[in-house]
């Protein structure tokens, strides 16, 4: 019997101890965590608990964690999007393999340097792109690449935020400005590019995209409307997006389980990332002064809340990404045009693919596998999935679907994309991966 991989964890928060971390509570003799480093008190202490460690090997900071001697093989780091680079980089050197969350860097000056610096020091650097780990998008990726639809001639790709996710974490949330984060387009498509990439195994020649801010913002309502959805609202019982209705009795969310007064949220998002006190009076608090409870017409954002990115394959496929944040529910939705074929997708709740094959009248409804041991844990099974690859990879069982120089690609297209959107123009993209390079 193998022993488990021991990992580090930098940044305990809603991905990294929720959505990846938990894999170790029910695969003990794949995974163990050594060490924390979270600035969070209360975060770090539960983490630790959690996975029985003990101040040794607790850390306020990552740098403390990092300079302190190799405590594992791999690290697995989860910070915010502009707190990737320096840790990531510094894992490396001192001789961690790592796992990044994506985006890997907020700039492309990051994403290239973190390239580098795997090739330099020669650890291996794996991106969660974790949809290529789930079942469904597996199965698509393994219908398009063997040719069912004939040649490609098209795709569309929609990614359909739902209207609470929009406002939760691109509107309140960590991702609502540029400037303290990423453009949405890299925090919420480098997913999406990537599976175009992968899927399509084309290069993107150009492409050119317009959006904007359209609707989370003061000039869309009137003087009437206050700051904080507690502060007297006139429209509060009305409003879709009232902090209210989605933090403290959960109205507005998915689903029919509404929380009654005094009763405490699960340990689940989004309500793991507004607060660490998940009672009542906690998540009251919460909105009343921190900044889930600020109006959305009346927050610092200034991301886009919808875009459209218009590309062209090498081989001449053409190529349409719409994200948007006003959707009923949370999916995405796709449709790729073949000479042989039509396949039309949805990945969500349900999920489902559809064959419409040239000439014939009924259509093929596509078998998709259930994530391995039923869990179908965050993303369709790919959270756990990206990390079991990356056990697998330092086991030398495997390689991994996601190293940096893969993911790169997602990213540069990312970064054209909001350039081209920005200054109105077709970007080249041999041109643009030049100047990266």
């Amino acid at each position: 019997m193998t022993k488990p991989i021991d990992l580090i964890l930098v940044g305990a928060g809603a991905r990294g101890a929720h959505s990846y971390a938990n894999y170790a509570f029910a695969h003990p003799d794949r995974v163990r965590f050594t060490a924390v480093a979270e600035p969070d008190q209360v975060r770090r202490e539960r983490f630790a608990q959690e996975h029985d460690l003990d101040d040794s090997r607790c850390f306020s900071s990552w740098e403390d964690l990092l300079s302190h001697g190799q405590m594992a093989q791999g690290a697995l780091i989860t910070t915010q999007d502009q707190m990737h680079v320096e840790p990531a980089i510094m894992a490396m050197e001192a001789g961690y393999d790592v796992l990044l969350e994506k985006p890997m860097a907020n700039t492309l000056a990051g994403c290239v340097q973190l390239a580098q610096t795997s090739e330099r020091t020669g650890r291996q650097l794996q991106i969660c792109h974790v949809l290529r780990y789930s079942p469904f998008w597996r199965t698509l990726h393994q219908i398009v690449s063997s040719g069912r639809l004939g040649e490609i001639i098209t795709v569309e790709h929609r990614e359909n935020l739902a209207w609470w996710h929009m406002a939760h974490s691109f509107v309140r949330g960590n991702w609502r400005n540029k400037d303290l984060s990423s453009a949405m387009i890299l925090a919420k498509c480098c997913h999406d590019l990537d599976l175009l990439v992968w899927n399509l195994d084309d290069p993107i020649t150009r492409l050119s995209s317009v959006g904007s801010l359209k609707y989370f913002r003061a000039d869309t309502v009137g003087p009437e409307i206050p700051d904080r959805c507690t502060d007297g609202c006139p429209i509060e019982q009305t409003c879709a997006f009232s902090a209210i209705g989605i933090y403290l009795d959960a109205r507005l969310l998915p689903g029919d389980r509404i929380l009654a007064q005094g009763e405490a949220a699960p340990q689940s998002w989004p309500f793991i990332t507004m607060t660490n006190d998940l009672t009542w009076d906690g998540r009251k608090s919460a909105i009343e002064t921190g900044p889930y409870g600020r109006c959305v017409y009346r927050c610092d954002n200034d991301v886009v809340d919808h875009q459209t990115v218009l590309m062209e394959t090498q081989k001449g496929v053409s190529v349409t990404l719409v994200m948007h944040g006003h959707s009923n529910e949370e999916h995405r939705s796709l449709r790729y045009d073949g000479t042989r074929a039509t396949l039309r997708a949805r990945f969500g709740d349900p999920s489902q693919i559809v064959i419409y094959d040239h000439g014939r009248k009924e259509p093929e409804v596509v078998f998709i596998p259930e994530a391995p041991d039923g869990s179908g844990h965050g993303h369709g099974g790919g959270d756990w999935g990206t990390l079991e690859a990356f056990l697998s990879l330092l086991q030398g069982e495997s390689t991994g679907l996601t190293d940096v120089r893969t993911a790169l690609e997602s990213h540069l297209l990312a970064f054209a994309a909001e350039e081209a959107r920005l200054s109105g123009q077709v970007i080249e993209m041999a041109a643009f991966r030049a100047r990266a390079g």
